[in-house]
C-alpha cells in the first residue's frame, strides 16, 4: 500500500506546514510552503556507485517523474501532485485531475492529479467545486474556449487559486491563436 501511505504522508506533512508556517507569522518570519509529487512505477533502489564512492540512493523514470511532479507543484497551486499510475493505486482521496501534460523528454502524456483530502473529510462544497473545474476541464479539450472561460471565471471568483489563473490564461491564448483540429488537449511542459 505504498501509494496509500505516501499520500496520506504527504497530505499530514501539508497540513503540519500551516501549523508550521502559522508559528512562523507570529515571530515575523515568511510562511513556508511545500510542494510533494509522487510517482508509482519501477526504479532501482540501493547502493550505487564504485568502491571509491558509495551512495544509497533510488534512480529511474519513475523517480524522474516524481521530482518532475514536485517541481509542477507552484505552476498549478497545488501542494501536491501524483501521476495517474499513483492516483489509480489509491483509493478513499477526493482528487482533482490538473492536466495532461508531456513532461521534458518524454513523448508519451500523462495525466496528472492533486489529492485534496481523504473521502470521509471532504465537503460538498469542495465535492462542488471538483466537478464543475472537470466541467471546466472537459470544455477546453473540446475548445469550447467561451464556455470554458466561463466556468474558470466562476471558480475563480469563488476560490481564487493559480490553478484558474493557469487556465484562464490558457484559454485566452488559445481564444487569439486556436490550436487546429488535430490539437489533443496535451499541453508540453518546457521545464524541469
Amino acid at each position: 500500500q505504498h501509494a496509500h501511505h505516501a499520500t496520506i504522508a504527504a497530505l499530514e506533512m501539508i497540513e503540519e506546514m500551516k501549523t508550521v508556517s502559522r508559528e512562523f507569522a507570529e515571530r515575523g518570519w515568511p510562511p513556508i510552503k511545500v510542494g510533494i509529487g509522487i510517482a508509482s512505477g519501477p526504479m532501482n533502489v540501493g547502493n550505487m556507485g564504485s568502491a571509491f564512492r558509495m551512495a544509497y540512493t533510488v534512480m529511474g523514470d519513475t523517480v524522474n517523474l516524481g521530482s518532475r511532479l514536485e517541481g509542477m507543484t507552484k505552476m498549478y497551486g497545488a501542494n501536491l501532485i501524483v501521476a495517474e499510475e499513483t492516483k489509480n493505486m489509491i483509493a478513499g482521496f477526493i482528487t482533482r485531475e490538473l492536466d495532461t501534460l508531456r513532461v521534458k523528454g518524454k513523448l508519451q502524456p500523462i495525466t496528472i492529479f492533486e489529492p485534496l483530502c481523504e473521502t470521509k473529510d471532504a465537503t460538498p462544497e469542495l465535492l462542488a467545486e471538483v466537478d464543475l473545474f472537470q466541467k471546466g476541464l472537459a470544455h477546453y479539450r473540446d475548445q469550447a474556449w467561451d464556455a470554458a472561460e466561463q466556468v474558470f471565471e466562476a471558480l475563480q471568483q469563488s476560490n481564487p487559486g493559480v490553478l484558474y489563473e493557469l487556465y484562464l490564461e490558457r484559454v485566452a491564448a488559445f481564444k487569439a491563436d486556436p490550436p487546429g483540429d488535430d490539437w489533443d488537449g496535451v499541453f508540453v511542459a518546457t521545464s524541469k
